[in-house]
């Protein structure tokens, strides 16, 4: 007699492998057998939450709507060397982009995309035209309502009929009295429903209840006056968590409001306090960084990020076949975009499995969401292209050996070259005539030939 499995174990082991549909829709099913049931509420909040998660560490990106319309400016013309909106001078001494690939911001490639970080910062009216804008509306994008999930939009696309939590009736003094439910909601209302507001009201709610001694609740009053565009109140309450609780992620919230308050001196003095607490931060030490991300595997593994970073460390370290088992085990987890494949393109050219590379890339191409992805894929496929010609410089220069002559006879065939092909294989078996993968080619190019 088969056993069926806990329905609630199974929506939790779905959280855990990032399947967070399938998660919440199985949460939903045990929701409407046993509407007051904590736990699936719970779990389902979180993986709607996980859908539309935006990191609030990065710094904000400013629009032309910011730079235009800045109510919070006092003078027009800043003191030399304190504004943040003066060109600035590039002092060198960082790792060379020679080793590593460089961001426009200048932090090393990782493999995980984050937020506002592969882009670089609009610093001229040139540049602040040319900022993205939503695909609802052509007003560029803001720290208001470009990065983020526009009102109730992102419920009522998780749930046809309607918002899961309808917030005009919850009676937020309650919820902000249970402290496991109150986190929950907290970020299902800040990150899916963009309910600043509300949000606001529960987190004071529940430091009250805390009796103000919660770090992790004055961390999110600040987070919602900063997108209130309070400052002042949100540097107060990042202070007032810092008093309680030394964390990294604090001090960079802390920063970010001095950026946007236009004082990067102060920036820059708490960044250095943050540096003397946490002096491992940011080292680019990327051996140790790749021992921690081990660590992590060992204690979930299926963490996107650890195995995007160790796959991407292997890979800039010339072992392209152990970087493509993580990007593997990552199409294996449902990760399913562009860049995983465009990933596994370059993994397989450069370990030479050259039957998967095209077919990767074309995949890739097939899920582009931008230009700037469509011209990254087709810059990897014209590496594709430059090898074949170098492949065939090898073959002139050295005809004795059969290497060249199998490897070009092997791209032809996978481009669709197929009497290049044919002439490359037959110059591999005069060198090497007991050539096992050279025969198995000239069988199937002659197989093709008869049929045509």
């Amino acid at each position: 007699m088969e056993v069926p499995m806990d329905p609630l174990f199974l929506a939790w082991s779905y959280f855990r492998r990032r399947k967070f549909q399938p998660c919440s829709d199985i949460c939903s099913k045990i929701l409407e057998d046993s509407p007051y049931d904590q736990a699936a509420w719970s779990l389902k909040t979180r993986a709607l939450t996980e859908m539309v998660y935006i990191d609030e560490v990065e710094v904000d990106q400013e629009g032309i709507a910011e730079m235009m319309l800045d109510e919070s400016s006092i003078a027009q013309v800043a003191r030399p060397g304190t504004s943040l909106r003066l060109p600035g001078t590039s002092h060198g001494g960082g790792p060379t982009p020679a080793i590593r690939p460089m961001t426009q911001s200048g932090r090393p490639i990782t493999g995980f995309v984050r937020p506002s970080t592969q882009s670089g910062r609009p610093g001229t009216m040139e540049q602040a035209i040319k900022t993205p804008r939503t695909a609802h509306t052509a007003r560029p994008v803001t720290s208001a309502s470009g990065r983020f999930v526009r009102l109730g939009t992102a419920s009522m696309l998780t749930n046809p009929e309607g918002p899961f939590i309808n917030l005009s009736r919850l009676n937020l003094a309650k919820y902000a009295q249970k402290p496991n439910l109150s986190k929950t909601l907290f970020e299902y209302i800040f990150h899916h429903e963009n309910d600043v507001t509300n949000a606001l009201d529960l987190a004071a709610l529940a430091t009250e209840n805390a009796q103000f001694k919660d770090w992790w609740w004055k961390v999110q009053l600040g987070k919602c006056y900063y997108r209130l565009g309070l400052h002042r109140e949100s540097e107060k309450q990042f202070r007032s968590a810092l008093n309680h609780q030394e964390v990294v992620d604090t001090y960079l919230y802390l920063a970010k409001v001095y950026q946007r308050l236009d004082q990067p001196i102060t920036a820059l003095n708490l960044f250095k306090q943050g540096l003397d607490h946490f002096p491992g931060e940011e080292m680019n030490n990327i051996t140790s960084a790749t021992e921690y991300y081990k660590d992590v595997l060992k204690q979930d593994n299926t963490h996107v990020e650890a195995i995007a970073c160790i796959g991407s460390n292997h890979f800039y370290t010339d072992q392209p076949e152990i970087a493509l088992r993580f990007y593997r085990r990552l199409l294996q987890m449902g990760v399913y975009n562009c860049q995983l494949y465009n990933n596994l393109g370059l993994c397989c050219f450069y370990a030479q499995q050259y039957d998967m590379t095209l077919s990767s890339f074309e995949r890739a191409l097939a899920l582009v969401a931008n230009d700037e992805e469509q011209a990254d894929v087709w810059y990897n496929i014209g590496h594709v292209a430059v090898s074949k010609a170098f492949l065939q410089t090898a073959a002139s220069l050295a005809p004795h050996m059969y290497e060249p002559h199998f490897n070009y006879s092997t791209l032809s065939d996978k481009i669709g070259d197929l009497q290049s092909s044919y002439t490359a294989a037959q110059r591999s078996e005069d060198a090497f005539p007991e050539h096992v993968d050279t025969q198995q080619i000239l069988k199937h190019l002659r197989q093709h030939f008869a049929v045509l």
